[in-house]
């Protein structure tokens, strides 16, 4: 509740389109977890209700992604932001959703790692 949901009108339609050449389509709502355990919590209501989910990044994709055409809950996950994990040995790090490229490479910075553009895995 209270911060973590939303039903505004220009926020839902802020988490109903991303950068491509898509309308708009806003959800019903959007939430914030902050937890795992809050995720799976809203995805079984939202499943037991039959409620669209949609997950929402940064908003920057290019396929329409965020687009909710058929309503439904949007899982706005920018605010699980920790880096759980770090492994010099095998390059591997552990990261919650929300982390983004670029706050990831501010952590790295004194590693001598970095994560550039295009890299999956």
């Amino acid at each position: 509740g209270g911060p973590n949901v939303s039903t505004a009108l220009s926020v839902r339609e802020q988490h109903g389109h991303d950068e491509s050449m898509h309308d708009c389509a806003p959800p019903d709502a959007v939430v914030w977890p902050q937890a795992v355990g809050q995720v799976q919590e809203l995805a079984a209501l939202c499943h037991r209700c039959r409620v669209p989910m949609v997950p929402f990044g940064t908003g920057t994709g290019l396929e329409g992604g965020v687009n909710a055409v058929q309503g439904g809950v949007c899982f706005d996950l920018s605010r699980m932001d920790t880096i759980t994990e770090l492994s010099l040995e095998d390059f591997s790090v552990a990261v919650e959703p929300g982390v983004t490229r670029k706050a990831l490479n501010s952590y790295l910075r004194d590693t001598g790692l970095w994560f550039p553009v295009g890299t999956v895995g």
